[in-house]
């Protein structure tokens, strides 16, 4: 029930699921659905039977779909009831506490604009399935248990309960299977991936996201920006047709001449900077193939280390490591990165060179990913792909402030779960089982000095 309405001996409710509202209207004529229609509330589920017919001339509603008719009731059966909500969801929501709507998420996700944003998001992923399927592209579903791996953001670890002492880890991205696929010569491969970081709170970000993943054998660098500007081009005019795409073929641009030209990697393009119409694309090419971590005194790989140094630079690895390009990009909209992909190293050789640079011996390097080196060893084609996000994306073109307003059940801008009430400790049992102990952090000294004393 979306609201009711008396107006003398009728009752107007309107009825609403998620294709919209249906007015039904109880005269006291049918003295048995009009006595349980009077003590209907807000948010009650029923289940109505009757007959559609036009709305009389005077209360015809142009602004709904449904405005031109009205269910006439037969039978009413109130299945649920519900208690006084903690906001209202028939307005658009901002201007209520974030912390409210994340903790009754459930009922936020019953306000219209909410749910538009959810079946905007459904349209995209099938939109991409068929684009990719069309072209001969296979979706395959990758682990989610995993090996650690020293490269990247911080692991989430699953300890194994069989195996005490030892851990699985949950994707950060699919990275190193999609480059197993090559070699079991799927050379077209695809998947609408979650990928989870456990990264430092950031108001923006997300523990676990969601992307487009895609990876292509025997395949240039043009090649895979062509299908990825095709499929981007595509998706707008069929989906979003009010949205303009500021230049076609998408602009690349070099790292080096974005960061003297706009100070940035990931530069606003828009003529308009304020224009939440304007789309203006972009490839970010040519990046460094390493970055200097002067706090550490080392190299470190600029995107990741199966990245492929560009072919003039392959002999200068180890004697240029500052001078070295890679066939990485960036893809970017509107100021914001929205994806990043390139070729990747396909000879066992270069991938230990890369290694040696990045402070890791070959030994360490094959024990590490022993299981990519293995199967370089038995033929693997030149490979490539990318990987555009789908919640940034999604929160541009549907023109909402961050990327919690187009998840389902995000979290927190400091990583928690309202809704869940989570991380939330678990049982004794459960970590005996897992042959874990939980050692409470140390406070400093110096701190427990500088406590105030209770008074007595």
């Amino acid at each position: 029930v979306h609201s009711v309405r008396a107006h003398g001996k009728i009752f107007f409710i309107d009825l609403r699921d998620k294709s919209g509202l249906l007015q039904i209207v109880f005269s006291e004529k049918d003295e048995a659905t009009y006595k349980i229609a009077q003590r209907l509330k807000p948010e009650w589920v029923i289940e109505v039977i009757g007959e559609i017919g036009k709305r009389p001339k005077g209360m015809i509603n142009p602004k709904i779909e449904t405005g031109q008719i009205e269910l006439r009731p037969q039978s009413l059966e109130i299945l649920s009831k519900a208690k006084t909500l903690p906001f209202a969801i028939d307005t658009p929501g901002y201007e209520i506490s974030e912390a409210k709507r994340l903790k009754y998420r459930y009922l936020d996700l019953r306000r219209e604009r909410m749910r538009k944003n959810l079946m905007a998001r459904q349209k995209v992923i099938q939109f991409m399935r068929d684009f990719l399927q069309e072209r001969g592209f296979i979706e395959v579903e990758t682990p989610m248990l995993t090996k650690s791996t020293p490269e990247g953001a911080r692991d989430f670890l699953v300890p194994s309960r069989m195996y005490p002492g030892k851990f699985y880890a949950l994707p950060q991205s699919p990275q190193q299977y999609k480059q197993l696929l090559m070699v079991a010569g799927l050379e077209k491969y695809f998947q609408i991936a979650r990928c989870i970081r456990d990264e430092d709170p950031r108001a923006d970000r997300q523990l676990e996201f969601t992307q487009l993943d895609l990876e292509m054998s025997f395949v240039t660098k043009n090649e895979i920006l062509e299908l990825t500007e095709n499929l981007y081009v595509s998706l707008v005019k069929k989906l979003f047709p009010e949205k303009k795409i500021q230049k076609i073929p998408f602009p690349r641009i070099t790292y080096k001449k974005a960061m003297e030209k706009y100070k940035s990697d990931k530069p606003d393009l828009r003529k308009n900077k304020e224009s939440k119409e304007e789309l203006a694309f972009a490839f970010i090419v040519d990046f460094p193939m390493f970055e200097w971590k002067e706090t550490e005194k080392r190299w470190d790989a600029m995107h990741h280390p199966f990245t492929r140094p560009q072919t003039e630079d392959v002999k200068k690895i180890k004697k240029e490591p500052q001078n070295i390009l890679a066939f990485q990009y960036d893809f970017v909209l509107n100021g914001y990165e929205i994806g990043g992909g390139s070729l990747r190293i396909f000879k066992p050789e270069v991938l230990e060179t890369v290694f040696e640079v990045l402070g890791h011996t070959k030994k360490e390097a094959r024990k590490k990913f022993s299981h990519l080196f293995e199967a370089f060893e038995y033929g693997v084609p030149p490979h490539g792909g990318i990987a555009p996000g789908l919640d940034r994306f999604l929160a541009i073109v549907l023109n909402e402030p961050n990327i919690r307003e187009v998840i389902a059940f995000p979290k927190t801008g400091d990583s928690r779960d309202l809704m869940m009430d989570i991380p939330a400790p678990v049982a004794k049992e459960q970590l005996k089982e897992l042959h874990i102990k939980i050692e409470k952090p140390r406070i400093r000294k110096s701190l427990v000095r500088d406590r105030p004393k209770k008074k007595k």
